[in-house]
């Protein structure tokens, strides 16, 4: 077989494929005894006839046709496979020449992940962040759990910072009169001087009483969460329904036999400081592997073809849509609110999706300089783990399927090979703090 390759741009590659009269006989074998299987001549069994008997009873037109798309499929994946090509969509295939069993040409164009160069990553250097946990960061756990073993007695007096008030609000836009999407609830409790609302909003409430309403306009923040509303002037019109005094219990060893099984306050807030230290230290974890993982794509070269950004910017569409659609709002809802018709927000999807597909593609080609792999042990472990979290069969099941296991199978290759990095990134520090 001979195989010519033209680079038609970074992304694409045009490949002249001629295939040889040994390649031809053995797909045209292995049609025939496809064909043979549920071929039925008499005196033999589906599948037992000798091959030159199917070959004359077959539909000569038919044997060809399947014989050059056998052929063609074997010899492309041998092309793949002699230039080391990443195809990432199906080949536009064009034939030249055909003459049966004995020639066959054709040209195959395909869209490929162009080569991938590494930077050093054996060299990365970065330290991971030092955690610490204050008596800042305790007091407030405390705190939070004496909110909720608060008692709240509904009292006639204005209210003030730490008291409930349970309230209806409404948003509408200063300028126009037009609701605010999102700036609306009804009996909702807020605790003020909570900072949970935009800055003012508690504040405009502090010294009013149950039955009373107040009308007033604030300014969002330029910063603020939701892009249409960033620097926007709304005015709210809110009613108190009800103020409620919030009693906490005192911070006492009889509080923290109550919120756990400690006998002292001090016990409780020891097993806090442990908890916090812990979620600090996954978080320090995850946030040192995420920057060795940017620093590894931030350094890698390659031409990615733009059917996978596109496909990748789909899915981050795609998650969005399904967590708006629990929340209970839709997808024009969203788009409203960060003030972008659907076009011009699949555009801000694109350079963070470039960035994970171009991540991706640098831990593949790691893993593969490393030879890392995932043993049929390993994956078997994780999956009876899986299992393990779930008793309802269904989901049990659902992990088994195909793409849910590739998808597993993939995201412990990736596992591994962040370790690998860090593991690397551990030896270049200590390599540098000997060197000093």
């Amino acid at each position: 077989m001979q195989i010519s390759r033209e680079q038609l741009n970074p992304t694409t590659v045009k490949l002249t494929i001629e295939v040889d009269a040994d390649l031809l006989s053995g797909a045209k074998l292995q049609v025939l005894k496809r064909l043979g299987r549920d071929m039925k001549l008499a005196g033999f069994r589906p599948g037992k006839a000798p091959i030159g008997m199917i070959e004359r009873h077959a539909d000569a037109n038919l044997v060809q046709s399947e014989v050059m798309q056998e052929a063609m499929n074997a010899a492309y994946g041998q092309a793949l496979d002699q230039e080391k090509l990443r195809p990432v969509d199906q080949p536009q295939v064009t034939l030249n020449k055909f003459v049966p069993y004995t020639t066959l040409a054709f040209i195959a164009e395909v869209v490929v992940v162009g080569d991938v160069t590494l930077p050093d990553y054996k060299k990365f250097h970065l330290a991971k962040k030092s955690v610490k946990v204050s008596e800042k960061d305790i007091d407030e756990v405390v705190d939070n759990l004496r909110m909720r073993a608060a008692e709240k007695k509904e009292i006639a007096r204005a209210s003030k910072d730490g008291d409930e008030v349970v309230i209806d609000f409404k948003g509408v836009d200063a300028k126009t009169g037009e609701p605010v999407l999102g700036a609306e609830g009804k009996d909702y409790p807020l605790v003020l001087g909570s900072n949970t609302f935009i800055p003012g909003f508690e504040s405009n409430l502090v010294g009013l009483k149950a039955g009373e309403e107040k009308t007033f306009v604030l300014e969002f923040p330029k910063d603020y969460g939701v892009k249409a509303l960033q620097s926007r002037k709304v005015s709210f019109m809110v009613t108190v329904k009800k103020v409620s005094e919030v009693v906490k219990p005192k911070a006492d060893d009889a509080f923290a036999t109550k919120a756990g099984p400690f006998k002292t306050v001090a016990s409780l807030r020891e097993d806090i400081e442990k908890q916090l230290a812990a979620e600090k230290e996954g978080e320090a974890e995850r946030e040192y592997q995420n920057e060795l993982v940017d620093k590894l794509a931030e350094g890698t070269k390659v031409a990615i073809p733009d059917v996978l950004i596109e496909e990748e910017v789909q899915r981050a569409e795609d998650d969005i849509r399904r967590n708006l659609a629990y929340r209970g709002q839709t997808w024009q809802e969203y788009l409203d609110e960060q003030g972008q018709d659907e076009a011009t927000y699949r555009k801000t999807l694109r350079e963070p999706s470039e960035k994970r597909v171009r991540a991706g593609l640098a831990l593949t080609e790691v893993a593969e300089q490393e030879g890392i792999t995932v043993s049929p042990e390993e994956f078997k472990v994780r999956m009876q783990l899986l299992k393990g979290q779930y008793t309802d069969a269904a989901m049990q099941q659902e992990l088994e399927k195909p793409a849910n296991a590739r998808s597993i199978l993939s995201a412990m290759l990736t596992e591994k090979t962040v370790a690998r990095l860090a593991e690397y990134a551990a030896a270049g520090k200590a390599q540098a703090k000997t060197q000093k």
